[in-house]
């Protein structure tokens, strides 16, 4: 009892068997045209082929087939295809429902070679990167101002209706985006300020100006360095979260679901992120200004023997409030720029893991790309008012 029960389970090779009909013949296939039996079904496929071609036409009977899976109807196309392009007529008959529906997905496809490369032109591929550079770059500012014509659209809706307003989202993100980011916003600022007031110290006591210094360190740190360096940490941390947030929910189609319950992302998802961000930059520009400042007091004090009584007598005349306000200004728009940015290439992404990282390298470097842009407008644009 035992043998015919492990006989039944034995796995049936596929099987073919042949019968002539005038011009025509007939092959019948038997066992089993599954993926386990793989050798066994290049085998048949080329039995098919080898006796069909030695007539006009043939019959494909798949009556008998016991069972057969993808690889088999591949398989079994492939040798059809085969046939038909060397001018044999195939007809596969007696397929029942799930045969049939096998038959048409694994439809096999045949993939011509293609000729030799063409050698690549130097200057025209240069040429031809550059235009589809500047056509990418066009696209993204044009896509870009319609985005931000949807955030303001959306911050609109808020401020006529205030109860729609996710104070509760605003202030988790908050946390997430400033409160968490002090240590690391802290230590890359102290750290900069200390290299800023050593190469200072350096390169102004050959003139026997190291007093000046204390200005160089005022001036650099409160208009420029404080709030570019705090928005470029602020957009590969924050910047490239927000944008694996939006394009895991997108891959997940989590967003299509939110407008099918009539929500609009930019309102639940977006709004608050970047609101978040307008309001934790000045904050984090702040708290960087200090850092950078404490850490140039202490190489001035100690490297270059300036007290922190003279550090903060001189800092107090070299620095206007204006120049402090110079870099809190600019945070917020830097903010927006980020939040925008990371928004965007999360709504970008497709349907795969490559596509997110994708994405994600995209928008941090655009945001930091465009922070720098900013950057120098804003100096330009405050030297024209000399402010």
């Amino acid at each position: 009892m035992t043998a015919e029960l492990a006989g039944a389970s034995m796995q049936v090779e596929p099987e073919v068997s042949s019968d002539r009909s005038g011009d025509a013949v007939k092959l019948r296939l038997a066992g089993r045209w599954t993926i386990s039996a793989n050798a066994a079904l290049e085998v048949a496929a080329a039995e098919i082929e080898e006796q069909a071609a030695r007539f006009g036409s043939a019959i494909i009977d798949l009556a008998s087939v016991e069972a057969i899976d993808t690889a088999g109807a591949w398989i079994i196309d492939r040798a059809r295809m085969r046939l038909e392009k060397a001018g044999v007529k195939v007809e596969v008959r007696w397929a029942d429902a799930r045969q049939q529906t096998l038959l048409k997905e694994a439809q096999w496809r045949s993939f011509e070679e293609r000729g030799p490369r063409a050698k690549p032109e130097g200057l025209i591929d240069l040429l031809a990167d550059l235009g589809k550079s500047i056509s990418t770059a066009t696209r993204d500012f044009v896509a870009g101002v319609a985005f931000l014509g949807e955030v303001m659209a959306s911050f609109a809706r808020v401020v006529s209706r205030p109860a729609s307003l996710r104070p509760t989202s605003i202030t988790f993100h908050i946390e997430q985006f400033a409160f968490r980011a002090v240590p690391i916003i802290l230590l890359i600022n102290f750290l900069v300020g200390c290299i800023v007031a050593q190469q200072g110290l350096f390169q102004l006591s050959r003139f026997g100006a190291a007093t000046f210094v204390v200005d160089l360190i005022g001036v650099l740190v409160l208009r420029e360095l404080a709030v570019l360096l705090t928005c470029i940490m602020i957009a590969g941390r924050s910047g490239s979260a927000i944008t694996a947030e939006i394009g895991s929910m997108k891959m997940r189609e989590e967003i299509d679901a939110m407008r099918v319950m009539g929500l609009d992302p930019v309102d639940v998802l977006i709004l608050p992120r970047i609101i978040a961000l307008i309001i934790s930059l000045p904050l984090l520009t702040f708290l960087a200004d200090l850092a950078a400042i404490f850490g140039g007091l202490l190489v001035s004090w100690g490297y270059g023997g300036i007290s922190p009584e003279i550090f903060m007598a001189r800092l107090q005349s070299a620095v206007l409030i204006n120049t402090f306000l110079v870099g809190i200004i600019k945070a917020p728009f830097m903010a927006l720029v980020i939040g925008m940015i990371a928004a965007m290439e999360g709504l970008k992404t497709q349907g795969s893991a490559e596509s997110l990282g994708r994405q994600v390298t995209s928008s941090v470097v655009k945001a930091i790309f465009m922070v720098i842009v900013l950057d120098g407008l804003f100096a330009m644009f405050f030297a024209a008012i000399d402010y």
